[in-house]
């Protein structure tokens, strides 16, 4: 008898053009040992077909992920999860307590409307 496979528990949709994203979800992959996220790059060809509720253009500026209910969740939300999920980085959790949490989006905010600069910047040899 084959053993079914379950769903992800979410789909986490990253820019895989963005250096400091490809290394963040090469770690997420090594640590999700029980495939309880599915990746999918927002560059693939197939991807405004495969899921066209997302906007193209609002994933390259914030994170994306979408969960087993088919709920769209964004930018820390996406990363606190991915990371529980795994069962790494537990620390984050201290970034959404609530008297954080503003500060957490904030950072957030600047990072991912910035994130190119700041990929080049920490990446040059």
């Amino acid at each position: 008898m084959k053993k079914e496979k379950k769903p992800a528990e979410l789909i986490l949709f990253f820019d895989g053009k963005c250096p400091l994203c490809t290394k963040e979800i090469a770690l997420l992959k090594r640590y999700d040992k029980n495939a309880k996220i599915q990746f999918e790059d927002i560059n693939s060809r197939s991807f405004e077909t495969k899921f066209p509720f997302i906007d193209l253009q609002e994933a390259r500026n914030v994170l994306h992920g979408q969960l087993l209910d088919g709920t769209v969740i964004t930018g820390m939300d996406v990363t606190f999860m991915a990371w529980d999920l795994v069962k790494h980085h537990r620390w984050l959790k201290l970034l959404n307590l609530p008297l954080v949490r503003p500060l957490t989006d904030w950072v957030y905010q600047i990072f991912a409307r910035h994130r190119s600069k700041i990929a080049n910047f920490l990446t040059k040899k």
